[in-house]
């Protein structure tokens, strides 16, 4: 058990050095946070072995947990400093919301598969994140209990950014999301400056899941 966990350890270091920070992942605690969750306790267990494979890797229910480095673009762009409260829209299996608890204060997310959520919930309370809050719920209307939110993240694509998510950013607040078509989409990052006024930034391209829901795309989809 000892060597498989060492392995692990190994594999983890190898993936914040040649994954992140060969790349364009600068931030010292975005690094750190990758270096300390164990990505192998987020994927089916006959997937471990791949669990630090620069690739999205199936999680049940046609979702996947995202590569590492698209989770470290993202997290990275929300500039946390440990004070924020964040929302994150798509929980998976719970790894990227992790990450998120290792840097802000507090963090609620929200997943739209009942099956995916209870999971989720259950491993990160084993792992001890108390400070991250699953929610089953449809992710394209956020979390209102929460808002405002000082930094909001969404992993799944959408047609635009929902309104209610930019309703719910504080003032200086980042929203970071992917939103296009369904096949193709590009990661921005949104802040919100006053009450009407949002500047967005272009990170680059990406292909993320569809966002479901009454703000995202329709059901049937």
């Amino acid at each position: 058990m000892a060597r498989a966990l060492l392995t692990h350890e190994s594999r983890r270091q190898r993936m914040v050095s040649e994954q992140l920070c060969q790349r364009d992942i600068v931030d010292p605690h975005v690094l750190a946070a990758f270096g300390m969750v164990a990505r192998e306790q987020f994927v089916p267990g006959e997937l471990a072995p791949h669990a630090y494979d620069d690739a999205p890797l199936p999680i049940g229910s046609g979702q996947t947990i995202s590569q590492p480095y698209v989770v470290a673009v993202t997290v990275q762009a929300l500039q946390l400093r440990g004070h924020e409260r964040v929302l994150e829209i798509g929980t998976g299996s719970g790894y990227a919301a992790a990450i998120l608890g290792s840097l802000a204060r507090e963090v609620e997310t929200v997943e739209r598969i009942e099956e995916l959520a209870g999971a989720a919930a259950g491993r990160l309370g084993r792992l001890g994140f108390t400070n991250v809050h699953v929610h089953h719920g449809d992710g394209s209307l956020g979390w209102p209990p929460g808002a405002p939110y000082e930094a909001i993240a969404v992993a799944a694509g959408a047609p635009r950014p929902p309104r209610s998510l930019l309703d719910q950013l504080a003032v200086g607040g980042r929203l970071v999301l992917p939103h296009g078509d369904v096949d193709h989409q590009r990661l921005v990052r949104i802040t919100r400056r006053s009450a009407e006024q949002f500047d967005e930034e272009d990170l680059g391209e990406v292909r993320f899941v569809p966002l479901l829901g009454e703000q995202g795309w329709p059901e049937q989809r």
